[in-house]
């Protein structure tokens, strides 16, 4: 994590909320100068960027340090100032990717940015192939760290005893952009959800963090966020390409390029008690603009919403994002050089991104992206949960969390809305049996559970006896959550489907591949072991997201919050 965001001297004058507010002084305001003025661009439609920001009061009550749960509910740290800051990014490296500001600004800008190993973790999963049209999807991983290792970091966000502790990573959001950039699917995890951290090694100390189970917002203190990313792997079978990390400096100066973001409450609701909790987030029923301070008190209120936990908070804050992206692809506000140019420097020093990230043009190309998808094909959910013991932390739901994670590994839309092709018959083998040439492959390789060996050749075996006695082995053991069998052309489509109909595996199995080279069958996690696949091929997958996980789409304008009636006025 950096020491501070500001480098030099570079950097402008913050926007000040009330002091007698905040309980401030003005020192936390420090005067940063620009570089030359560039020559203007206008933004392509993309991402959304915060509300005009201010500093915020400090966190609405104590959360333990190991990042368990608190009797009263679930108490992500400070999510919602993190959440807004990564919603800026894109834009804002829209916005610099369309400067014609020259190759020393681009240089410049690129320095900003702070670089870290992608995976910690070892034996990660195989990136999946490209569908039959070369397209492959994008998963980011989104980070919010909690960290106060700089003087501005503290005065955000409080609790100056944490300010030498490593960071956790309090906000987590994987976001899945389909191959053909048709939809994206946004996936929030509660901060304490108990999972599996993978063995992880810092790639600063080369210190060894053995696997163990925790929190997942500990796993950022495990080496930095190549470890989060590993974690995320592991619990949901996910490939997943980038990480982009923010911490809490950098808000207000991003919240301050841009207007208001219409949010709603269904009564009056103040974020206060007698006890210190709460956000101070004080609004009257109805639809209300937010920006500045009110914009990072609404991203951060638990107190207050629905039943006080973590879930609503995530809640709110996807009907920010949503509106937020409604609003800019409506009103393209950003248009001066100067506003532009103080986000993009905010943005790019405010971020930790992984090495496949490492430059401007990179980020620019991801936000384009991003920008092609509708709003009205943007889904958000939290992930599916339930209580672990004693109601102190949560963990995946059984089935549900699953269910989710399988239509972001099939690259199905979470909305439900992809195309349905109408059903066509079959083709049919065009090859003996006995002469299709298929290569089994182990794809059982897991940092947490360990591979199973001789996978590749029990299923061969099994063909053979099937009368697939041309198949065979490939010995490189890679990882792999479903299993698959790929084929290069239509041509091989009867073949490979006869081929899975004699193991019992399903259709969606199945799949055409432009990197292909031949017939290969990779044995996932989900066949460890038995020559019979253990899901029933007639089984279809689900093809939208459960209820459990409280979908909202980017375009229902109707969403509001409901307000807890112990903080209403």
């Amino acid at each position: 994590m950096r020491q501070s965001s500001v480098r030099g001297d570079r950097s402008r004058r913050r926007r000040q909320p009330d002091a007698q507010q905040l309980g401030w002084d003005d020192s936390m305001y420090e005067d940063k100068g620009l570089p030359p003025d560039a020559p203007g661009w206008t933004p392509p439609e993309g991402d959304g960027v915060p509300a005009e920001g201010g500093a915020v009061p400090a966190d609405d009550g104590e959360v333990p340090a190991d990042g368990g749960r608190r009797k009263g509910g679930r108490s992500p740290r400070r999510k919602g100032r993190k959440v807004l800051r990564w919603t800026a990014l894109t834009l804002a490296v829209v916005i610099v990717g369309g400067a014609g500001a020259g190759y020393w600004y681009y240089e410049h800008l690129n320095a900003n940015l702070r670089k870290a190993p992608r995976s910690l973790g070892g034996g990660g999963l195989k990136k999946p192939d490209p569908n039959a049209f070369g397209q492959s999807p994008l998963n980011i991983l989104l980070l919010g760290s909690d960290g106060r290792n700089s003087k501005e970091n503290i005065k955000l966000g409080g609790a100056r005893q944490d300010a030498d502790r490593k960071p956790l990573a309090d906000v987590q959001m994987l976001v899945h952009v389909s191959a053909d950039r048709s939809n994206m699917s946004v996936i929030s995890i509660p901060r304490d959800t108990r999972v599996t951290i993978p063995q992880c090694t810092d790639p600063k100390t080369h210190e060894v963090f053995s696997q163990t189970t925790a929190a997942i917002n500990e796993s950022l203190q495990h080496g930095g966020p190549g470890c989060t990313l590993a974690t995320w792997q592991e619990l949901t079978g996910v490939y997943i390409d980038h990480f982009m990390m923010v911490d809490f400096s950098g808000v207000v100066d991003m919240a301050d390029a841009i207007g208001g973001v219409p949010v709603c409450v269904d009564k009056n609701v103040y974020s206060h008690d007698s006890k210190g909790h709460g956000s101070g987030l004080r609004m009257k029923e109805g639809t209300h603009p937010v920006k500045g301070v009110q914009a990072l008190q609404w991203l951060r209120t638990r107190y207050g919403f629905e039943d006080n936990t973590d879930i609503g908070r995530a809640k709110a804050q996807h009907m920010y994002m949503n509106s937020m992206v409604r609003q800019l692809k409506k009103d393209a506000k950003l248009t001066n050089p100067g506003e532009l140019r103080d986000l993009a420097e905010a943005a790019t020093n405010a971020l930790t991104v992984d090495d496949g990230l490492d430059t401007v043009k990179k980020l620019y190309d991801l936000g384009g992206d991003l920008s092609r998808v509708p709003t009205k094909r943007i889904t958000m959910v939290t992930m599916p949960w339930q209580y672990g013991p004693g109601e102190q932390y949560v963990m995946p739901k059984p089935g549900d969390a699953e269910e989710t994670f399988a239509l972001l590994r099939n690259d199905t839309a979470l909305d439900g809305k992809d195309k349905k092709r109408k059903p066509t018959p079959d083709p049919k083998a065009s090859t003996p049996k006995d002469q299709l040439k298929v290569v089994v492959q182990n794809g059982t390789n897991s940092t947490v559970t360990g591979p199973v060996s001789g996978r590749a050749s029990v299923i061969q075996q099994q063909l053979a006896g099937l009368g697939y006695t041309s198949a065979g082995t490939d010995s490189a053991l890679i990882t792999q959550a479903d299993t698959t069998l790929t084929y290069r052309d239509k041509g091989q489509r009867g073949d490979a489907l006869a081929l899975a109909k004699a193991l019992g595996l399903p259709k969606d199995a199945v799949r055409e591949s432009s990197s292909a080279t031949g017939m290969r069958l990779v044995v996932g996690n989900d066949w460890r072991n038995g020559s019979a696949y253990p899901k029933s091929g007639d089984k279809k997958g689900a093809d939208k997201a459960p209820d459990s996980a409280d979908a909202l789409n980017g375009e229902d304008t109707k969403a509001c919050m409901k307000v807890n009636p112990q903080y209403t006025f």
